[in-house]
């Protein structure tokens, strides 16, 4: 009897002692993420700083946060091979080592195409960390507590990117942009020692072959996708030729891109599984996610201008406006991770999408006299709406999947995530700039001309957002997982 009361004791003491140590792991992840996702949007209120200071335009500089997310949506695709293959601390230190490698190339760039190349370094980095930290938790949390920690989560993918723009303007108010990387680089350094000395491995390994064909493919579709959006309408000294040539071939190629894991997941042998698609749940929740974040970057990266090309506002007064937005997202996040687990997606997706589509509707009225504090109450009703719906959505989405089909379904949202925000940056920035060049050659003040690209950004963004208020209707609780998932 005694030892039969010793070995249930020792049994839960090594439970207790293992979920302690994958909440520690989590935590690690979490931290690192939160520093990598905050150079995603680091650069916004840079941009005119960019424009000036390396005589580039307005549509060349915003291609330091294009470039980043795009990189991004090309790698991820990647980390569901990634993670099966080698181990959760293999992962983690490739991925600080290639942003701290990138952070560092960026602090001593001494012209625009090296910037863009460290934007890029870091974005691979970057893009390796969130798949990792959606996986960990689907493997080490309890179903009935992903919701808490996948809020967690939400606080990373938002208040990350909407603090880029509050820590940047406070640096450019007194110093150059280059030290944009310098006040990162020592977080980076610590991160990747801590790791290196307290990480351990999580989950099961694989020895999954990886398809080379697909890389080029993913890369030219996303690619050639973004850089098509960005291009066309982008004025009247915009390649768009080449822009509607690219769009062309990204489509191409990304239909090739999806045949080819249709045909490779026969056999297991995809770099990405599609038949998380097979789940309703699954399907509708990506759809959802593509709006939200398409337009939260979008706005992120149209307020900082606004504030500082139309409202004239310094970059340090730029940064602490836009400051609410993240705080918002902090505080709403966790939150949401406890009513979903409580209540299901449903009724918190609802009113976020609402919320965002009307915040998006009331941009569509500023003008060059606007006070500026409706900015910073804009991008806080933005990261309040989305933040009610990613949490839900993203939870509900992983949930309706097997464990077999977790990397694979964390590397689909997060590659989602990067080609909606990517996009969206593209789309704000390239409807902005029609517009305002269609009301310079009416005859408009430039300040008044460029408050005309704002409206014309936020009418688009808007009307885009109504997709995510009509699909929130049909939102559920994640259904079993379909057969052969598991």
């Amino acid at each position: 009897m005694t030892s039969t009361l010793d070995a249930g004791a020792s049994t839960r003491r090594g439970r207790a002692a293992s979920q302690g140590s994958g909440t520690g792991v989590i935590w690690l992840l979490l931290g690192a993420a939160f520093v990598t996702m905050l150079n995603e949007t680091v650069m916004g209120v840079a941009i005119p700083h960019l424009v000036s200071g390396l005589g580039i335009t307005l549509s060349t500089a915003q291609w330091t946060t294009t470039a980043f997310m795009l990189t991004m949506a090309v790698i991820i695709p990647t980390t569901g091979w990634l993670l099966q293959r080698f181990t959760t601390r293999q992962v983690f230190l490739s991925a600080m080592t290639a942003f701290t490698a990138g952070t560092l190339i960026g602090a001593l760039a001494p012209d625009f195409t090296v910037l863009l190349a460290a934007r890029v370094v870091q974005a691979v980095g970057t893009a390796m960390m969130m798949p990792l930290l959606m996986t960990t938790i689907m493997t080490l949390v309890p179903a009935h507590e992903r919701g808490r920690f996948m809020g967690r989560i939400t606080i990373v993918m938002a208040v990350a990117p909407a603090l880029g723009p509050a820590l940047s303007g406070f640096i450019l108010n007194t110093l150059s942009w280059h030290f944009l990387f310098w006040t990162i680089l020592p977080i980076a350094v610590i991160m990747s020692v801590v790791g290196a000395l307290r990480l351990k491995s999580v989950g099961e390994r694989s020895s999954a072959p990886l398809d080379i064909p697909s890389l080029p493919l993913a890369a030219g579709g996303f690619g050639g996708l973004v850089y098509g959006i960005s291009t066309l309408g982008g004025g009247p000294d915009a390649p768009v030729t080449a822009g509607a040539t690219a769009l062309a071939a990204g489509v191409v190629l990304l239909a090739l891109f999806v045949w080819r894991q249709l045909t490779l997941q026969r056999t297991d042998r995809a770099l990405l599984d599609l038949r998380t698609f097979r789940s309703r749940t699954f399907s509708l929740a990506i759809a959802l996610v593509t709006v939200a974040m398409a337009a939260m970057f979008g706005a992120i990266i149209l307020l900082p201008i606004y504030l500082q090309n139309v409202l004239r506002v310094d970059s340090a007064t730029t940064g602490l406006l836009l400051l609410p937005g993240g705080l918002v997202m902090g505080l709403v996040a966790p939150l949401v991770g406890r009513l979903y687990d409580r209540y299901g997606p449903r009724p918190l997706v609802m009113p976020g999408a609402i919320i965002a589509s009307a915040v998006l509707w009331a941009m569509t009225l500023v003008t060059d006299h606007t006070p500026p504090v409706v900015a910073a109450l804009a991008l806080a009703g933005i990261s309040l709406g989305v933040s009610f719906m990613m949490t839900p959505l993203m939870t509900s989405a992983l949930g309706a999947l097997g464990p077999r089909l977790y990397s694979h379904g964390s590397a689909i949202v997060g590659t989602v995530q990067q080609v909606a925000g990517a996009i969206g940056t593209a789309l704000f920035i390239t409807v902005l700039a029609l517009g305002t060049a269609q009301a310079s050659g009416s005859g408009a003040e430039p300040t008044a001309a460029a408050a005309h690209g704002v409206q014309l950004a936020f009418t688009v963004g808007a009307a885009l957002s109504l997709i995510a208020v009509v699909g929130s209707f049909f939102v559920r609780k994640a259904e079993t997982a379909p057969a052969g998932q598991h």
